[in-house]
């Protein structure tokens, strides 16, 4: 797949999941801050080709919540969201900044107190490389997805899987990242 379309899926992602007129509110609300929280990532495995080295994260994140939403007759409500976060990326013995951002979306099961989360996005790292393994560049293109448990008092704790690369951005012998993170936040 050349540059040109792989940039083309991703903003044809990007604006399915940010654009608010395809929401249909059931009232009106602002675009909000809804959860901030902590949370830890290990690659365990993932799309190949594997990485070159064992990477943890360790970050900080929020999100906010566009206006509208919208109800299915089963129980579902979704929600348009955006995601940022910044944090430590430590891998091959080396450390770097990491921060990512991206629009998304939520679909959530009030009676089961379960959230699905899908999203895309752009990371910026520090570095390049680390050790033996290269990324291409600094800016990097992430989709990810999960699943949240809402706990009493507004405490919220899931599972997250991310990956991000330079998706050939930068030529083909560089190689991405994999994460599963653990999430705990508190949701507004």
């Amino acid at each position: 797949m050349s540059i040109a379309k792989k940039l083309a899926v991703f903003l044809s992602l990007g604006v399915f999941f940010f654009l608010p007129a395809v929401s249909h509110g059931q009232e009106p609300e602002k675009f909000e801050l809804i959860s901030l929280g902590i949370r830890v990532g290990q690659n365990l495995g993932g799309i190949p080709p594997k990485e070159k080295h064992k990477f943890n994260e360790y970050d900080v994140f929020g999100i906010f919540a566009f206006p509208g939403s919208w109800e299915w007759p089963q129980g579902w409500e979704g929600r348009y969201l955006w995601f940022a976060s910044a944090g430590l990326l430590h891998g091959g013995g080396e450390n770097g900044f990491i921060s990512t951002t991206g629009p998304g979306v939520s679909f959530t099961r009030r009676d089961w107190n379960m959230s699905l989360e899908l999203g895309s996005g752009l990371a910026f790292v520090s570095n390049q490389q680390y050790n033996e393994q290269e990324f291409g560049g600094h800016v990097q293109i992430i989709v990810q997805g999960g699943v949240f448990y809402h706990f009493p008092e507004n405490i919220v704790g899931g599972w997250r899987f991310q990956h991000f690369s330079d998706a050939g951005l930068y030529g083909s012998n560089n190689r991405g990242i994999d994460l599963h993170f653990l999430e705990l936040s508190y949701r507004f």
